[in-house]
């Protein structure tokens, strides 16, 4: 099978990109990262990539409007034949534009169980809301915050933890897993759209 070819976007650490990178170098995933973007040129993510030998890009977005910022971004990934697009801690929302560049090929990781406290510090929220059962979620990137159709989720107890920041690294354990296992199905199995939700099926029956 042809290995799809995948941009990783990030503002920071770039964790998930490296659950990825590692992912994709086991077998588990028919893909190869070919470029990672930071709008952050500090971003630690950026010395990871450079560590395995991935191109990179430094895109700062502060002082540009973002419709010029997003064609810099949508240019480089036009010039490295970027197929598919994993946002791994990209700290800015999508405008339509660069969505429409991508159609349905844009994935996004949130530390909740959607449409549980979407955006910023969400295992804060569920911490201060006392839920018994977080999460994360892998979702396609649409318009809105976090609002995209969801492709897998997997809970988290909060049973036995003393803070917030407990709760973050238990879910975090749980994002390195899903997020490779959901771009695995993506690019393995049929699916359509129905609603909010993506709907899996058999390639062959």
């Amino acid at each position: 099978m042809k290995k799809a070819r995948v941009a990783v976007l990030l503002s920071g650490r770039g964790s998930n990109f490296v659950a990825l990178q590692e992912a994709m170098a086991r077998g588990e995933v028919p893909a190869e990262i070919v470029l990672v973007v930071a709008n952050e040129p500090g971003a630690p993510g950026l010395e990871k990539a450079g560590g395995f030998g991935i191109p990179t890009a430094a895109l700062p977005h502060r002082g540009l409007p973002r419709r010029e910022h997003e064609e810099r971004v949508v240019e480089v990934l036009r010039r490295a034949e970027v197929e598919w697009v994993c946002l791994a801690g990209y700290m800015r929302v999508l405008s339509p534009y660069l969505i429409g560049e991508f159609p349905q090929r844009i994935l996004n990781i949130h530390p909740s169980l959607l449409p549980a406290f979407p955006g910023l510090d969400a295992q804060q929220q569920a911490w201060d809301y006392g839920v018994k059962v977080s999460g994360c979620t892998v979702h396609l990137v649409d318009g809105g915050v976090d609002t995209g159709p969801i492709v897998t989720q997997r809970a988290v107890e909060t049973e036995g933890l003393a803070s917030s920041d407990e709760l973050a690294a238990r879910i975090l354990e749980e994002e390195h897993r899903i997020y490779a296992l959901a771009l695995r199905r993506l690019l393995t199995e049929s699916w359509r759209i129905e609603g909010r939700r993506v709907v899996f099926a058999p390639m062959f029956s």
